[in-house]
């Protein structure tokens, strides 16, 4: 762990991991099974293949992922959640239902702010010598 309290309480581990725009839309479409690296290139819409090729290499780092070269003509890659990855994208799934209620809920009014009044200035006791 490190020193930083925010850190320590959880949050930061697991932001660490899935940080970024493409990790957890990866964990989402592998939820349903193993798939190619094209297949996700066509599920994972926008990410650029460079950038696709990164994400799955630190999911795999990490533990979420694994990776499997099959040995076929022609070869190719085959990738699917470990346990822990499968764990996370349960984790996960509170999260998504928050951020659709989220994006569902009417906007937000600028004027529906509450009015704050401006401070008094603090007096001040002057000493005069």
């Amino acid at each position: 762990m490190t020193e930083d309290p925010h850190f320590n309480c959880g949050i930061g581990p697991a932001f660490n991991v899935i940080g970024g725009k493409w990790k957890a839309v990866i964990l989402w479409e592998l939820d349903a099974g193993a798939k190619r690296f094209g297949e996700l290139k066509r599920l994972v819409s926008g990410v650029s293949e460079k950038m696709l090729i990164q994400q799955l290499k630190e999911l795999v780092a990490d533990g979420l992922l694994l990776r499997v070269a099959r040995d076929t003509v022609p070869p190719h890659v085959e990738y699917s959640l470990t346990p822990l990855g499968i764990s996370l994208n349960k984790a996960l799934g509170p999260l998504a239902d928050w951020g659709l209620q989220y994006a569902a809920r009417p906007p937000a009014k600028m004027d529906a702010a509450p009015k704050h009044t401006a401070r008094q200035p603090a007096t001040r006791l002057i000493k005069l010598m």
